[in-house]
C-alpha cells in the first residue's frame, strides 16, 4: 500500500486526484499508475485502469487472477467493473469512498453474486494516510 500512496503523490504534484495504484504479484511489482484524467483529457484515466491495463501489457496475460491491486482509494463503477472484466484476485484499498465506492459504500459490484468473478476485498489499510491525501489536496483546491 506504501507504493500506492507514493503514486498518489505523484497525481497530487502533478495537480491529478491523488489516486495512486500498484499491481502485484506474489512480491513482485506489475505495474503502477496514477491518476491521469488531467494530463490524458480523459474522465477513464483512473489510477486503477491504468494499472491493470500497464500490468496486462507488461504480463501478456489478458486476466490476472494470481495479483493483488493496492489502491489508495475505493474502486468507483468503471475500476470496479476493469477488475471484474480482467478476473484480479484481490483488491487492497485505503480510503472508503462514500460518494462512488463499489466496494462496499454505495454498491459491492467487486463482490456481487450475480457476477463470475468475485475478487477478495480487503478495505481500509492505512484508511488515515490515504484519506488525508485526498482531504488536504481538495482543501488546496477550494
Amino acid at each position: 500500500m506504501r507504493l500506492a500512496l507514493e503514486q498518489a503523490a505523484l497525481a497530487r504534484d502533478a495537480g491529478e486526484i491523488p489516486v495512486g495504484a500498484v499491481v502485484m504479484r506474489r512480491d513482485d511489482m506489475v505495474a503502477a499508475a496514477h491518476n491521469e484524467t488531467v494530463a490524458l483529457n480523459h474522465p477513464t484515466a483512473h489510477a486503477e485502469f491504468l494499472a491493470i491495463h500497464r500490468a496486462m501489457a507488461v504480463s501478456g496475460d489478458e486476466r490476472l487472477p494470481d495479483a493483488t491491486l493496492y489502491v489508495t482509494l475505493e474502486p468507483c463503477a468503471l475500476c470496479a467493473g476493469a477488475i471484474v472484466l480482467t478476473k484480479v484476485g484481490r483488491v487492497v484499498f485505503g480510503a472508503w469512498d462514500e460518494k462512488a465506492g463499489m466496494a462496499g459504500s454505495i454498491h459491492d459490484l467487486l463482490r456481487h453474486p450475480a457476477l463470475n468473478h468475485r475478487a477478495e476485498v480487503i478495505g481500509g489499510v492505512l484508511e488515515q494516510e490515504c484519506s488525508a491525501l485526498l482531504r488536504d489536496f481538495f482543501v488546496t483546491r477550494r
